[in-house]
């Protein structure tokens, strides 16, 4: 069966912005929560937003999960561990965050 996000976040209201991903179950540091972008210039802003890469919000001073890049794929990786509950964010300039 497909499945939009991760089985450990899950979306909600976020007080950064809109909605927001959360640690639906605790995040350890260095795991890779998944695919958030494909690179495709066919598409706005040159990528395409997977679930995943359309709700994480954009955290300038003390972000907990980074973007990875490996060839045309993005990723978002912890970088701290992360609680179940916690906001998921990363500092980003794919695109303007506003």
């Amino acid at each position: 069966m497909y499945k939009p996000l991760p089985y450990n976040v899950t979306i909600k209201q976020s007080g950064i912005h809109g909605l927001g991903l959360f640690a639906s179950h605790d995040i350890s540091k260095d795991l890779i929560i998944g695919l958030t972008h494909i690179r495709d210039e066919r598409f706005e802003d040159e990528y395409i937003r997977t679930p995943l890469g359309g709700f994480f919000n954009h955290e300038p001073n003390s972000p907990n999960c980074k973007i990875f890049t490996s060839g045309n794929f993005l990723y978002l990786v912890a970088i701290k561990n992360i609680s179940m509950g916690e906001e998921l964010t990363a500092k980003y300039t794919l695109y303007d965050p506003c």
